[in-house]
């Protein structure tokens, strides 16, 4: 649908101004508004062929017009201004996501203490991304002539900033254009489809350009890098009170494991499975090679499963640890799903103790 430059500045103003206001707006304030010099019985002339068109509509006949579905389509697609951020509401989403994930983050740490103090055992707590990290969006603010701020966000709502200072100038229409242009190639990528997108970049962009775009691409590759690699463990120590474990080479390599704070490869939960049992041989990790991991796993919500587990000889209480892990993990989830933010208090109650085994009377 095609329209003169008078009728989209008159519905973009009745669109804007209904957003604003909630109300119809009439022809004489449509003038003020859109900076129009014609007259007013030709605003309403033109207002009526918008009307029909399909894109506005008269809710009263003494009133003016608000906008259809049809027009705020067309508002979108073809009159819709680019909004950029304030550095206020940047930093304002910032400071929120940063909370939201320490959040996260307590609550998990939180879960592996009780863990271990339920169990007797070393424990750790993750979560567990279903989803591969992407990054949505980029946001690039200028803060002067030599230096601007790299806002990226990822679709596992983490959202990480730099700033960056420069040895030559840099300008706003700069700026403007190389977001564009990331947000146009360099989104809904993981960190592995990034790097060939860069280097296909590399045939296109010249000069400063593309190191620009190196740069920002860069910092976007190690934001997903280390998204979901966040391992909590605790008491590790505890696994010194088993016997298996006396001797002190055998205790040293797996202690050095889990207390290593860049631990990434602790087993994870199998498929969809709540509860996974691997023992000795059947971990992958040569660290774990003679011990046993239980797993349970729980819903935190936003495409993130939690997992939760201990670290313990082959001999351990399977159905024991089995029964207090998979009642912890569903009040997690239980948790997590009514927006709590604290755990529930260590329980001794018989639902944390294994299920009795059937009597051969029954």
């Amino acid at each position: 649908m095609e329209l003169t430059e008078r009728r989209r500045k008159i519905l973009r103003t009745i669109v804007e101004s209904y957003i604003s206001t909630a109300e119809p707006i009439g022809s004489k304030a449509i003038a003020e508004r859109a900076g129009l010099t014609c007259s007013s019985a030709t605003i309403r002339n033109e207002m009526a062929e918008l009307e029909r068109l399909g894109l506005l509509v008269q809710p009263h006949t003494s009133s003016g017009r608000i906008p259809t579905p049809a027009g705020y389509r067309f508002y979108v697609n073809e009159l819709m201004e680019e909004h950029t951020l304030s550095m206020q509401e940047t930093q304002s989403i910032n400071n929120q996501m940063h909370m939201k994930m320490a959040e996260l983050d307590r609550v998990i740490d939180q879960a592996g203490r009780m863990v271990s103090q339920l169990t007797n055992y070393p424990a750790f707590a993750m979560a567990d991304r279903r989803q591969q990290a992407t990054i949505t969006r980029y946001d690039l603010l200028m803060v002067d002539q030599n230096s601007f701020i790299i806002v990226v966000m990822t679709n596992l709502n983490v959202v990480k900033n730099k700033l960056v200072k420069l040895p030559t100038d840099v300008n706003e229409p700069q700026l403007q254009l190389l977001n564009t242009l990331l947000n146009t190639s360099f989104v809904g990528k993981t960190a592995d489809e990034l790097s060939p997108e860069l280097m296909h970049m590399a045939e296109k962009a010249v000069g400063s350009a593309y190191g620009l775009i190196s740069l920002v691409v860069s910092f976007a590759i190690e934001v997903l890098e280390d998204a979901g690699r966040a391992v909590h463990t605790s008491g590790a120590n505890r696994i010194l009170e088993h016997s298996e474990y006396q001797d002190v080479d055998k205790a040293h390599d797996l202690l050095s494991y889990l207390e290593n704070p860049e631990l990434t490869q602790l087993p994870r939960a199998m498929g969809d499975s709540d509860t996974t049992i691997l023992i000795g041989p059947e971990n992958v990790s040569e660290a774990l090679k003679d011990t046993s991991v239980v797993m349970a796993s729980y819903d935190i919500g936003e495409g993130m499963r939690g997992v939760i587990g201990v670290v313990g000889p082959t001999r351990m209480d399977y159905a024991k640890v089995t029964a207090r892990l998979n009642y912890f993990a569903e009040s997690l989830s239980k948790m997590f799903g009514k927006g709590e933010a604290e755990l529930p208090e260590r329980k001794t109650a018989p639902a944390l103790q294994a299920p009795k085994e059937k009597s051969d009377d029954t």
